[in-house]
């Protein structure tokens, strides 16, 4: 389709759904604004616009992690449902206030409020998609003078010996047990791992000759993506770190986290 030396084109089965595209792409041209491709011309929600973005970063091999597919999974479930123009300030205020009232504190809101303006400005930058993003710098001020939105508590303290064994007391205690969190907690404590790297591990990822072990996709602080690493695991450790569910520690994450 060419109009004002502007030129398009999109390949379509039906010929009907052809002719409704290059109509629609003609008046956006008309009104100045750049024409929206077929596969961006159907998105109407924000839920649409959270799927667009899953699919772009899957595409690029930067898929989200756990955390943050959790949080998109939530904003979908709340926001999803709501059509693009109604995402204003006072949408997004109400929100963060529904959200306080659920027990979300301001660091866990702040980053709410930041996973909406990364889809938002995600579908704009990427794909051309017409929407606001200032609404959402305005909420985020809003929200802050509130009190909903700020910086989180820094820890002043470590867990003592006293309060690791009450914890270890309390899960081994507990005959409905099933995931060795006692022995977990040991491993964690004695690793400085993370939850994810320490329920990922099987016994083929360790040698037990030179007593190596190796964490794969382990976090680095200064990438997205993390990468393998070895680490000397102590020969105690890893006799008190039995095979349970198919690893050393727990093979079931979510059951693992709080």
């Amino acid at each position: 389709m060419r109009r004002k030396s502007r030129y398009i084109s999109e390949t379509f089965r039906r010929k009907d759904d052809a002719r409704a595209w290059a109509l629609d792409a003609e008046r956006q041209i008309d009104r100045g604004e750049a024409p929206k491709a077929s596969r961006t011309a159907k998105l109407r929600t924000f839920g649409d616009l959270i799927d667009l973005h899953i699919e772009d970063m899957k595409e690029v091999g930067r898929a989200p992690g756990r955390s943050k597919d959790a949080t998109l999974a939530m904003l979908k479930r709340e926001l999803g449902g709501r059509n693009m123009a109604e995402l204003d300030r006072d949408r997004i205020i109400r929100f963060g206030r529904a959200r306080a009232e659920q027990g979300a504190g301001p660091v866990t809101l702040g980053i709410d409020i930041g996973t909406i303006k990364l889809v938002l400005s995600h579908a704009a930058a990427v794909h051309g998609v017409a929407v606001p993003v200032e609404p959402v710098d305005l909420a985020r001020i809003a929200l802050k003078r509130l009190g909903l939105v700020g910086k989180g508590n820094e820890r002043d303290r470590r867990p003592t010996d006293n309060d690791l064994a009450k914890l270890i007391a309390h899960f081994d205690g507990n005959p409905r047990q099933v995931i060795p969190m006692g022995r977990i907690i040991k491993f964690a404590v004695a690793t400085a791992m993370r939850q994810e790297e320490i329920c990922r591990v099987t016994w083929s990822d360790l040698n037990t000759r030179t007593k190596m072990l190796t964490i794969r996709d382990r976090k680095d602080p200064r990438e997205k993506k993390g990468k393998p690493s070895d680490f000397n695991l102590a020969q105690r450790l890893s006799k008190d770190c039995r095979c349970t569910a198919g690893g050393i520690s727990c093979s079931d994450l979510n059951r693992c986290g709080a």
